[in-house]
């Protein structure tokens, strides 16, 4: 029973069930990528009339972050090249780094070294600040 709150009513861990019914009546599957996120668009590439191009979406294998859809499929899923990475020999080049998931809010994230995050400490006052004082 509750799995089948979840999918009713939480959008993060995976596809609702208005997202399941929508992609079973509408969607066509696109391909997959190395994470087993699924890809889908309009059966057929249908022009959607609202939007005047094809509706392509994602469904993330577990949580929906937008920063774990890798760089080959990015392009596609915004519309900025036509071909899917799986109807071409895609390439990564040399200078693409490979996918790195966003770290915000996690132990890897990014601490610059005045963070009081970084080490739990803030550094001392090095003297260059002179406080405001009222007239």
């Amino acid at each position: 029973m509750k799995q089948f709150f979840l999918k009713f009513f939480t959008w993060w861990s995976g596809q609702t069930f208005g997202t399941q019914l929508w992609t079973k009546r509408y969607g066509e599957l696109v391909g997959q990528d190395e994470q087993g996120n699924l890809y889908y668009r309009t059966r057929g590439g249908a022009i959607d009339p609202t939007l005047g191009f094809e509706r392509r979406w994602v469904i993330y294998n577990g949580y929906a972050e937008a920063s774990r859809i890798p760089p080959s499929w990015h392009g596609w899923i915004h519309h900025v090249v036509d071909v899917p990475p799986t109807q071409e020999n895609y390439q990564p080049r040399e200078w693409e780094k490979p996918h790195q998931p966003n770290l915000t809010g996690t132990a890897n994230a990014y601490r610059p070294s005045g963070s009081t995050l970084a080490s739990g400490k803030r550094p001392k006052a090095t003297g260059d600040y002179q406080p405001w004082t009222p007239g």
